[in-house]
């Protein structure tokens, strides 16, 4: 073997564990000559978006190394030795971010960069939706998304009853409105928006909830809250602010105020946000409200439509109790109590429906109640309701009969069936407590929301 080969690879292994980064190793080459100077080839290399491999080679006329500070690069070997041609693997790794990225290469010797080399690396044009898809009121409309794009995009969409503001971006964030006019049918409609950008595509999902009133047979309607103006709930609720542990063991506080610039109870897009969220505090904070607890209504249709939480903890209710009562005289649970619909998110998407007496209750396991599983109740919109007559109580999800209770089977008397006085409807999300937090509570799941779109009462003609 030559002396010259059996330099280079001792030259190699004290070379080759230099690392890819930089660093502030002393084992520099020590030149041989006082002019140092390198060729490479290519001048400077570049690379698409995927992970690629890249071929350089370097001459010097001393020992070198090779080195780079970008993370995203790896150098196979680290260096060579005077008069050699050595053939340097560049390898890249795919770049998913946003614009195109480049790094440096220094040759070193003698400690001292004798040259550098340019890598770059492209991106893929893409442009990226803030969400996936949309659920709009059945009134005319509006809600917004943005698009953070590293290109030119266009948005565009068949549906003529949608309409889009703008339709085109370039490079950055972008915020389009989402215009639907009312949808005066009595199913919901769908729609697709698609996103373009370069080659990619992104399909943006758009439904919108029908806006007809479907009036009961027999009966008219005479309240309703669609929450399609303002920013908070009208004053036809009353709204609870109560500590935790007042009901049930619960953990939120319930407050109408802002918390650290957000609100628990706010309307906006035609819909109700029941917001539950940790406080800078480390408190978790939510909202109660009550519709004319003053008065309430006697007998009479109930419905509303809600799109229920994720997350372990939560307990979202729609509900009923009894107006002006004289607890000292009519306690919980005689006074009676109409759940129209709870569930719990640590048993996602059963909901039930119950009713509370003196003599049927839970806290001796005797109420009247049902449970059914209503796919999508997380995260969909879906109808729950209850028909109250002087003799029988009726709770429906998507028109469906969810419990059926009447007088004749649980007794006339007060303390089986106090159904005989007006009653108002309750909207709440809570948090842990007895049922919500029967299996724990998972504060990553916050912040969530419980968005109704509507509350309607309808009593007979």
């Amino acid at each position: 073997m030559n002396t010259k080969l059996i330099t280079w690879i001792i030259s190699l292994a004290v070379i080759f564990p230099l690392t890819a980064c930089g660093s502030d190793s002393k084992d520099d080459p020590t030149p041989s000559v006082t002019n140092i100077t390198a060729t490479v080839t290519p001048e400077s290399l570049s690379a698409g978006p995927e992970a690629a491999t890249l071929d350089l080679t370097v001459k010097a006329n001393a020992d070198w190394a090779i080195r780079t500070d970008a993370d995203w690069v790896t150098l196979r070997p680290s260096g060579g030795v005077k008069d050699t041609d050595i053939k340097v693997q560049v390898s890249v790794t795919s770049n998913s971010g946003m614009e195109e990225r480049s790094a440096t290469l220094n040759i070193v010797s003698g400690g001292k960069t004798v040259k550098t080399v340019a890598v770059t690396q492209g991106y893929v044009t893409k442009a990226t939706p803030s969400v996936k898809s949309i659920t709009m009121g059945g009134q005319a409309s509006s809600t917004s998304i943005t698009v953070t794009a590293n290109a030119d995009w266009t948005l565009a969409s068949a549906a003529t009853w949608l309409t889009l503001s703008p339709s085109k971006g370039a490079k950055g964030d972008t915020t389009v409105e989402v215009k639907a006019s009312a949808n005066d049918s009595d199913a919901n409609r769908e729609a697709t928006v698609t996103l373009e950008c370069g080659s990619e595509k992104t399909e943006i999902k758009v439904l919108q909830l029908s806006d007809v009133v479907n009036t009961p047979e027999g009966y008219t309607l005479v309240w309703s809250d669609e929450f399609n103006s303002g920013s908070v709930p009208g004053s036809d609720w009353t709204k609870e602010n109560w500590a935790p542990g007042h009901v049930n063991n619960e953990l939120q506080t319930y407050t109408d105020k802002e918390v650290d610039g957000k609100r628990t109870l706010e309307v906006k897009d035609g819909f109700l946000y029941i917001n539950c969220f940790k406080g800078k505090d480390g408190k978790i904070y939510s909202g109660r409200m009550n519709a004319k607890p003053g008065t309430g209504w006697l007998y009479g249709y109930f419905e509303a439509r809600i799109n229920l939480p994720k997350g372990k903890g939560t307990w979202p209710a729609f509900w009923m109790m009894p107006s002006n009562v004289d607890w000292n005289k009519n306690p919980w649970p005689y006074c009676g109590e109409i759940d129209i619909m709870e569930e719990v998110g640590a048993n996602p998407n059963y909901v039930s429906s119950s009713l509370h007496t003196g003599n049927y209750n839970h806290t001796k396991g005797t109420q009247k109640t049902h449970e059914m599983y209503c796919a999508g109740a997380e995260g969909e919109f879906h109808v729950y309701a209850c028909e109250w007559t002087e003799d029988e109580i009726v709770t429906y999800v998507d028109g469906k009969v969810q419990l059926r209770a009447t007088k004749a089977s649980m007794g006339a008397d007060h303390d089986s069936w106090p159904f005989h006085y007006a009653f108002y409807p309750i909207l709440n999300l809570a948090w842990g407590g007895d049922w919500g937090g029967y299996k724990g509570v998972d504060e990553n799941a916050l912040p969530v929301s419980m968005v109704v779109d509507y509350v309607r009462i309808f009593q007979k003609k």
